[in-house]
C-alpha cells in the first residue's frame, strides 16, 4: 500500500503548496529540474546524515531506556537524544534547524492557503470583480484564520505519531486520485476536483472511528485504510464530473497546447490538431517512463548512502555510490539534455 500510494502521490505531480510554487518560478522544464535537484542537494546533509546519525543514536542509547516501559514511547527518543547525547552546540543549531524547516513549511503553507481561499472560491463564486486592495484584506484575513486553526489542532493534538500516520496514511488516499486526474482527463472539472477532495478527506477523517466501532480496537496504522478512503474519493471526482458540465473547450485546449500531458486527452488533442496541423504532442511516453524506473533507483542511491557512510559500511556505501554514478549518467544523457529549454 505505501508503494501504491507513492506511485499515485508521484503522478499527480508537485504538492499544491511550496513544492508548485517553487516549479512555477521557474521559466521552463529544465530550470524546473535544476530548481529540485538543488532543493535535494541542499537537504542532503540534514534530511539523510542528520537524520541517520540521530536514529543511530537512539538505537544505540536509548532503547534500552524505552524498554522497561509498558508501552515504549517512541516520541521521546528525539528528546533524549538532543539532550542526552549530544553537545550542546551541536544540540543547539539542529533545535535551530529543525525550527527553522519547520517555520519554511508552515510558512509557505499559510502563504499558499489564502489564494485558493480568496482567487477561488470567493472571487469566482461571489464576487467575480473584487479590487485588488479588498483581495489583499481578504488575503490577509484568511492567512489568519488558517494560522489560528493549525494553532488549534496543535493544542488538540497529544501524540505526533498517530497525526503523522493518519496523514501520510489516511489523508493522502483522500486527496491523491483528484490531484492525479487532473492531469490525465479531459473531462475531469473543478467541481470532480472539489467532491473528490470532500469525500476523500471528510472519510479520512471518519475512517479512523468507523473502523474502531466496527473492529472493536482502534486501526494500529492508518495505512489499512488507505483502500476505502480512496475507493470512496474516486467515486466523489467521478459523480462531481459527470454530474456537471465540462470546464470551457478554449481553456482545455490552452492547458493541453501548454502542457502537453499523457492520458486520456484525445478528444481535446484532435481539436487543437484540425486548428493546428503542425502541433506536436508529447511522444516521449516510453523514454520518460524508463527514465522514471531509473529515476527510482537513483533517488533510492541518494536516500541510503548517506545512511550507510553514518553506519561506516563501506562496501555498501561504495556499490551505492556506483549505482547512483550510473543512473545519474543515464538521466544526463537520456532526459536532462533533452528537456526543453525554450
Amino acid at each position: 500500500m505505501m508503494f501504491f500510494k507513492g506511485v499515485l502521490a508521484s503522478l499527480a505531480g508537485p504538492a499544491p503548496n511550496y513544492d508548485m510554487q517553487r516549479v512555477l518560478a521557474t521559466r521552463n522544464p529544465r530550470e524546473a529540474s535544476l530548481m529540485s535537484g538543488m532543493v535535494n542537494i541542499a537537504l542532503y546533509f540534514p534530511r539523510y546524515m542528520m537524520i541517520a546519525g540521530i536514529t543511530v543514536l537512539a538505537l544505540a542509547f536509548c532503547m534500552p531506556d524505552l524498554k522497561g516501559m509498558e508501552k515504549p514511547d517512541f516520541e521521546k527518543l528525539l528528546p533524549i537524544v538532543l539532550t542526552q547525547h549530544l553537545p550542546q552546540g551541536v544540540a543547539g543549531l539542529l533545535l535551530a534547524g529543525l525550527l527553522a524547516a519547520f517555520m519554511s513549511n508552515s510558512a509557505a503553507t499559510i502563504n499558499a492557503a489564502p489564494a485558493y481561499i480568496v482567487n477561488d472560491i470567493y472571487r469566482r463564486f461571489f464576487n467575480p470583480d473584487c479590487q485588488a486592495k479588498t483581495q489583499v484584506a481578504l488575503s490577509r484575513i484568511a492567512s489568519t484564520g488558517v494560522l489560528v486553526t493549525g494553532i488549534l489542532f496543535g493544542l488538540l493534538t497529544t501524540r505526533i505519531t498517530e497525526v503523522m500516520m493518519w496523514i501520510v496514511g489516511a489523508l493522502y488516499g483522500g486527496y491523491v486520485m483528484a490531484n492525479v486526474l487532473k492531469w490525465y482527463w479531459w473531462r475531469f472539472n473543478g467541481y470532480g476536483y472539489f467532491w473528490g477532495m470532500a469525500t476523500g478527506i471528510v472519510s479520512a477523517m471518519l475512517a479512523p472511528e468507523v473502523a474502531r466501532i466496527i473492529l472493536g480496537h482502534p486501526v494500529t496504522n492508518a495505512l489499512y485504510l488507505f483502500p476505502i478512503i480512496f475507493v470512496i474519493s474516486v467515486v466523489g471526482c467521478i459523480l462531481g464530473t459527470f454530474l456537471t458540465p465540462p470546464e470551457d473547450e478554449e481553456v482545455l485546449k490552452q492547458f493541453y497546447r501548454t502542457v502537453r500531458p499523457w492520458g486520456f486527452w484525445d478528444p481535446i488533442r484532435q481539436k487543437i490538431m484540425q486548428e493546428d496541423p503542425g502541433f506536436v504532442s508529447n511522444n516521449g511516453f516510453y523514454r520518460d517512463s524508463a527514465n522514471v524506473g531509473v529515476g527510482i533507483a537513483w533517488q533510492l542511491s541518494l536516500a541510503v548512502l548517506p545512511i550507510y557512510l553514518v553506519l561506516h559500511m563501506w562496501a555498501w556505501a561504495m556499490a551505492t555510490f556506483a549505482v547512483l554514478l550510473a543512473t545519474s549518467l543515464v538521466l544526463k544523457l537520456n532526459w536532462y539534455d533533452k528537456l526543453d529549454v525554450s
